[in-house]
């Protein structure tokens, strides 16, 4: 057989099994399943004998045959059992599912290899549902050492798709095949890293001959998958920065100056600073902009966007703002407005609350020059949104919008616009480089000048009401302050407190003080007003989901308390703990959770109590949680499937498959070099998967 022969021609797997193994699993031909990786390895380099079974044995492996097969019982109560015995004992097997199929495998007269977890009751050991294997020397080959275990659906299950079944499969595949795998990497890559050859590290990643080929294989293979992503990636940003042309803001003009030098709210930050030479020396190369910025909760993104859309304006063009929210979208619309001030740039606001006559107003002033700066959410990407000459597209918590969404705007003007996508989530540089590894990326590592760190805490829930002395105490110095509930309302499955049993906890515990409500059930106007509300000081104590966890800017709430504090994700506990901090007073977040905590809670909680830096915090989330479940990642989607690296553990693998990459394209940018033939080859086969994120983003 050959890579490219569909699994249902392989002799015993049935075109309904091949079925659930292509639905399923994505595995449709033999290299599909040769590249189905193991999630993890078993030990298994020694056989028990049924005497040396204790309570404290796990998985255990034993050698010999079985006798007394009975099925007892009628449909959900019914069992299957036998007596598994070696020269010093025995002991049971017993089934309670597929037992018609496990059934037909049971043979007094053969001998069997059994592997399981064993249990002691009614005065024996048994193993309820093991790996039995008849005792061949084939199958010993596969049983002896490291043996690998293979992810399964319950439907893969049901049809008999188990981990065992899938390794016999795996290891029928590689006995079929007519020839050796073919490399996939030049050998003047492989050689001098030492990288085991390919064919050797695919028998190997499922059928390890000792620890040391199975590390080796694993460290072959993380390789290649990280290789192809990056050369994909750097040969895509080397073709874009040669072949797109971008618009020229080649002059920094009155409006820019003028608010430098007149307006700033505040010294620039040197982080901010280097940021805006980067942006400058992009938007005036001639070459289109295509950055990401960086920023934790309150770095200063929001001023450096404006001074980069007034270069825009400068330059006879026009920018727009998109953010994810009617409520952040409003609040850039007046921050911008006032720092502005009076300085006759004209800004308008477009969300879909905007009336029609208000819109037909925007409309005719984008078409004809007269607006600058048009900020929004989702409305912008409305095609009666048209620009009469759009420059610069700035794209906040960019994560939160599809990438269909984003293309849209790229196309609103004939010639692409600059493009500058911001995020307050920070993302791990691994997954940054993966993700974005043809964009350029900037950094704001430093808070602008004033700002205290947050002072986090943990108290258990016994502490409720040292904690509310603790907000009365900062409310009577002026402040105000956050609840944050992970629910709605209450459920019968979780022991959380919904919001609104929150709401009335508080103002039942501090009626002196005024208390609003949001949550993600409420209109849109019902939000607004509660948010200007607290924003103004009107009501003191704001209870709420976490729908305040972007956007919401009142400098003078000075503590977050957030309920239920293990439900929640590292990322989004520091994106709500962000909500405060935001003027030049101490401000304090608290995390409130029950006693009884899981490991990986512990350590979230340990995490956010040490430190403020959210590089830090998102690669513990990374380690904690994978590179798909950090937000932002999950919503926009990784551009692949990494099948066996992990970005969490693999950043030095990465590392040097991206030095390789960047040598051989700074050699061969075009790969026209017959010894690069074979990177063309894999790239192309690869593309499919691989999207082109600079385009879109």
């Amino acid at each position: 057989m050959e890579l490219s022969s569909y699994i249902s021609s392989m002799y015993g797997l049935g075109p309904k099994r091949a079925e659930v193994l292509a639905s399923e699993a994505g595995i449709s031909t033999i290299e599909d399943l040769l590249y189905y990786f193991p999630y993890k390895y078993i030990d298994r380099s020694r056989f028990y004998s049924v005497r040396e079974v204790t309570s404290d044995s796990s998985y255990i492996q034993l050698h010999g045959k079985i006798k007394n097969i009975r099925k007892e019982g009628n449909g959900k109560n019914a069992r299957l059992g036998c007596i598994f015995y070696d020269e010093t004992g025995e002991m049971e097997l017993i089934w309670f599912k597929g037992l018609q199929y496990v059934a037909t495998q049971l043979n007094p007269l053969k001998e069997y290899i059994v592997f399981g977890k064993p249990n002691f009751f009614n005065g024996r050991f048994s193993i309820a549902h093991p790996e039995l294997e008849e005792y061949t020397p084939n199958n010993v080959r596969q049983c002896v050492g490291w043996q690998a275990v293979y992810n399964t659906t319950i439907k893969m299950k049901k049809s008999y798709m188990t981990s065992a079944n899938i390794r016999k499969i795996i290891y029928n595949a590689l006995a079929s095949l007519n020839n050796p795998i073919k490399e996939t990497l030049p050998q003047y890559i492989t050689e001098p890293l030492g990288l085991m050859p390919l064919n050797r590290a695919i028998r190997n990643i499922h059928f390890p001959e000792n620890l040391d080929s199975l590390q080796k294989a694993q460290a072959r293979l993380k390789f290649e998958e990280l290789f192809y992503i990056q050369l994909s990636l750097l040969r895509q940003s080397k073709f874009n920065s040669s072949k797109s042309q971008g618009l020229l803001f080649n002059h920094i003009g009155d409006n820019f100056n003028e608010f430098y030098k007149e307006r700033l709210p505040f010294e620039l930050t040197n982080a901010q600073k280097r940021v805006l030479k980067e942006i400058r020396a992009d938007v005036g190369s001639g070459k289109q902009m295509n950055r990401l910025l960086q920023g934790d909760v309150g770095s200063g993104k929001t001023l450096v966007a404006l001074l980069s859309m007034l270069m825009a304006i400068d330059n006879g063009y026009q920018a727009c703002f998109m953010a994810p929210t009617e409520i952040l979208a409003t609040q850039h619309y007046n921050n911008i407005r006032k720092m502005l001030g009076e300085m006759g740039v004209n800004v308008a606001l477009l969300t879909g609350s905007t009336k029609k006559s208000e819109r037909k107003i925007i409309h005719e002033s984008l078409l004809d020059g007269s607006m600058n700066i048009l900020i929004g959410t989702h409305a912008l990407l409305e095609d009666v949104v048209q620009f009469s000459n759009l420059g610069l597209v700035v794209i906040d918590e960019q994560h939160r919008f599809g990438v269909e969404q984003r293309a849209k705007l790229w196309s609103k003007n004939a010639n692409p616009p600059h493009i500058l996508v911001m995020t307050a989530t920070p993302i791990p540089r691994t997954l940054a480089m993966t993700l974005y590894g043809d964009l350029d990326v900037s950094v704001i590592d430093e808070l602008p000048p004033g700002r205290k760190p947050i002072k986090t805490y943990h108290y258990y829930e016994d502490k409720r009401d040292d904690l509310l002395r603790f907000i009365k105490k900062q409310i009577d110095a002026g402040h105000q302050a956050y609840v944050v509930y992970p629910l709605i309302e209450e459920s019968e499955k979780s022991d959380m407190i919904a919001a609104e049993q929150g709401y009335e906890y508080i103002a039942t515990h501090l009626p002196q003080f005024k208390v609003s409500m949001v949550h993600g059930r409420m209109k849109p106007s019902e939000k607004d007003a509660e948010m200007r509300k607290f924003a103004a000081n009107e009501t003191q104590i704001m209870v709420a989901t976490t729908v305040i966890e972007v956007g919401v800017d009142v400098p003078n709430a000075s503590v977050m308390v957030i309920e239920s504090a293990n439900r929640f994700g590292l990322s989004q506990l520091h994106q709500l703990r962000g909500r405060v901090g935001r003027g030049a007073e101490q401000s304090f977040c608290i995390l409130l959770t029950p006693y009884k905590l899981s490991n990986d809670t512990k350590k979230r909680i340990e995490t956010m109590v040490g430190t403020n830096d959210g590089f830090e915090i998102a690669e513990a989330d990374m380690r904690l949680r994978g590179p798909g479940d950090i937000e932002g990642t999950a919503q926009s989607g990784l551009p692949f499937d990494l099948k066996i690296a992990d970005l969490a553990k693999d950043g030095e693998i990465l590392m040097l498959a991206r030095d390789t990459a960047e040598k051989i394209l700074k050699n061969d940018p075009a790969l026209s070099n017959k010894l690069n033939e074979i990177l063309l080859i894999q790239l192309h086969k690869k593309s499919k998967n691989i999207i082109d994120w600079s385009k879109i983003s």
